[in-house]
């Protein structure tokens, strides 16, 4: 395959999927008033652990400054609140507050309705398929 046109090209089709989809998600999130990237902060926190700010920027695919930026919205939203990890004083973990896991509960479907959307365009073997490739591509970065 060559790659003379921009729109033959890899990366330019996966980053044109990635905005496509970010954009449907954030318009699906815009009546619960939160951000694509705050909504999967809160889902991960969902599990009730806390979690590192290193992780979760790694998890939410922001750089640390940006996620920092966010945890201070979201902690003076009402949404998460630091704590000291018990294990390691020096280490703090974000945690959601009973406000940010009731709304991480009512927007939990938004995420699943886009993911059942994107199956229904794609046989399950070639959802799969797609999936094993892009996480290669994805290991083959790291």
């Amino acid at each position: 395959m060559t790659a003379d046109r921009l729109e033959d090209q890899l990366a330019y089709i996966i980053a044109s999927v990635n905005r496509q989809l970010e954009d449907e998600l954030s318009e699906a999130l815009r009546p619960a008033g939160i951000p694509v990237e705050q909504a999967r902060v809160l889902g991960i926190l969902a599990d009730g652990g806390g979690h590192s700010m290193s992780f979760l920027a790694e998890q939410v695919l922001v750089e640390a400054s940006t996620l920092t930026k966010m945890i201070d919205r979201m902690l003076a939203q009402g949404l998460v609140y630091r704590s000291a990890d018990p294990t390691d004083r020096r280490r703090i973990l974000i945690f959601a507050t009973r406000e940010g896991k009731a709304l991480s509960r009512r927007i939990g479907s938004v995420a699943s309705a886009q993911q059942r959307r994107i199956l229904r365009r794609l046989k399950p073997a070639d959802a799969a398929r797609l999936a094993s490739l892009l996480r290669h591509v994805v290991a083959a970065e790291a």
